[in-house]
């Protein structure tokens, strides 16, 4: 397997394992070294709706829909795109596992009757995304992540390839950077409180699986943004890191 190496300061680096397509959408898979960052500390970062609030900035808004099983629920996820394609949005079926001192979070999207697609977002599919953290040693580990989603839409090409190249391996720079800063902004907000480990803390209501369908891509409306220019986006910032200061 060959490895595309992106340096992003001169002490973290995104490797972009060998990016290829099918008829639907990119499949982008990465990995990075995460230094002082345990693997149950990372996955708490990936877990917590509250404190991903203050690193994605790229987030409109996000919250849990309901509990299917300990392991898995149904959440909701909008995501600001740069002006002036449109803003998407997802609804997704998401479970995890921990596997001795290692850990794996799944989702694919799903349609929800109390969620259909709104008039402000464009839906986007999550086809296969999922994060597999590796311990690598007491105080480090490495992240493994792969995402599959189509965004609909008719894009222009350099659109896929900016996030493919740029985009994607900067939120993986932004994970590693909130999950140095988690464990003390856990300790100023319920350090005890994480459903994802304890499941008896989990309050959503239950969602019956019968009221769930895979959501398809071709289901959805296509929005043709094949003509927008790349000179028309809007500047984002290389080094914004997307967390708070004073948080």
């Amino acid at each position: 397997m060959i490895f595309a190496e992106e340096q992003l300061t001169p002490e973290i680096s995104v490797q972009v394992i060998s990016i290829w397509k099918t008829p639907k959408a990119a499949v982008i898979p990465m990995r990075i070294i995460c230094k002082d960052v345990s693997a149950e500390v990372l996955y708490d970062v990936l877990h917590d709706t509250s404190y991903r609030k203050k690193w994605d900035s790229n987030m409109i808004d996000t919250y849990d829909i309901g509990r299917l099983t300990v392991n898995a629920d149904v959440g909701y996820y909008s995501w600001r795109c740069p002006s002036p394609l449109k803003n998407r949005d997802f609804v997704t079926l998401r479970s995890w596992l921990p596997l001795g001192n290692d850990y794996m979070i799944i989702n694919y999207s799903v349609k929800h009757p109390k969620h259909p697609p709104r008039k402000d977002f464009v839906r986007a599919v999550s086809l296969q995304t999922g994060y597999l953290v590796k311990t690598n040693g007491e105080k480090s580990c490495v992240l493994y992540y792969l995402t599959q989603v189509d965004p609909k839409g008719s894009l222009p090409k350099w659109v896929v390839n900016k996030v493919s190249q740029f985009v994607a391996p900067k939120a993986m720079k932004k994970i590693y950077k909130a999950g140095l800063k988690y464990p003390e902004w856990k300790r100023k907000h319920d350090p005890h409180y994480k459903p994802w480990v304890y499941p008896e803390q989990n309050t959503l209501p239950a969602v019956n699986l019968e009221e769930l369908s895979i959501q398809r891509a071709d289901e959805l409306e296509n929005i043709d943004e094949s003509g927008v220019s790349e000179e028309r986006m809007q500047h984002i910032s290389d080094d914004e890191d997307g967390l708070s200061k004073d948080s």
